[in-house]
């Protein structure tokens, strides 16, 4: 059997278009415009996105949580030639691109766009998780074994957030100042706090109710071994004092006066029997107000 070329069973006209009809295009010094009808032969079918709707589409589905979707949509996206550097300047996208990086594991593109890129306030907190969460598991991988609150306190420590995503706010153990002290202000006035106060104090400071009980519950936890170390240290004078009244009783007239014991020696001995006390009580409080 003999196989034959497609080309010399039909007509060359069901291949190629037919430009018996058309002028024939000779090269000169001056280029010729050639004519919609010959460029559309040869030009594919573009797709002109804004920078505004390719925005809106990455907004609607990092909502919906569609992190995969969102990551087809970004590597897939057909751009208009004008509007690449709108694109490239975007927030929205940028905070996509962020997400999806962050998501995938991708984590050196991420802290490359939050490092080069300057992020709004509304940003910021939902940037600032995905830094700190990124180096958490960078740690934890590198480590073998679970970050515990010292753990990440050191972390955070060498990773600081990026002023890009910042707004230059001193914080304590992660918590604003202005956080702290409407928590320490809803302290004074009640240390247990009901679930629905727990509620209104979140709302009030943008905490969640999880990190509102356990900042109550840590707290509470400091103040007890406080507490703990002043009764030690008082019970302790009070002994030393009345060790050194005793002593100084006289027995004969050939003693010597008292010598009552240092109180150098004796405070000091008390603060340190103090500070064991306080370790014992305050093991769980260290960098509680970051890890809530």
């Amino acid at each position: 059997m003999v196989f034959r070329s497609p080309l010399e069973l039909y007509p060359s006209h069901f291949f190629l278009p037919n430009f018996a009809d058309r002028p024939l295009l000779v090269s000169s010094s001056a280029p010729s415009a050639r004519s919609p009808e010959d460029l559309s032969m040869f030009q594919l079918p573009t797709l002109n996105f804004s920078a505004e709707q390719v925005a809106s589409v990455c907004e609607t589905l990092e909502e919906t949580g569609d992190i995969e979707r969102l990551g087809r949509f970004l590597w897939s996206l057909p751009v208009a030639p004008g509007a690449c550097e709108a694109i490239n300047k975007h927030e929205s996208i940028l905070r996509a691109r962020a997400v999806v990086a962050f998501h995938t594991g991708n984590f050196r593109d991420l802290y490359h766009i939050l490092e080069n890129h300057k992020f709004t306030k509304d940003s910021h907190g939902k940037l600032q998780a995905m830094w700190l969460e990124a180096h958490y598991q960078e740690a934890e991988k590198l480590r073998g074994r679970p970050l515990g609150p010292v753990d990440k306190y050191r972390v955070r420590k060498k990773f600081p957030l990026p002023r890009t995503i910042w707004d230059g706010e001193q914080k304590t153990h992660c918590f604003k100042e202005r956080t702290r002290s409407l928590l320490r202000e809803w302290y004074l006035q009640d240390p247990y706090p009901n679930p629905s106060k727990k509620r209104e104090l979140a709302q009030a400071t943008g905490l969640t109710p999880t990190q509102v009980g356990n900042w109550f519950k840590n707290r509470r936890q400091r103040d007890r071994a406080a507490a703990a170390k002043n009764r030690l240290q008082h019970q302790a004078i009070g002994q030393n004092g009345m060790r050194s009244l005793s002593d100084c009783t006289p027995h004969s007239s050939a003693e010597s006066p008292c010598t009552a014991a240092s109180p150098t020696t004796s405070v000091s001995s008390v603060t340190e029997r103090a500070d064991m006390a306080t370790s014992i009580l305050s093991v769980t409080s260290s960098d509680s107000e970051c890890d809530v």
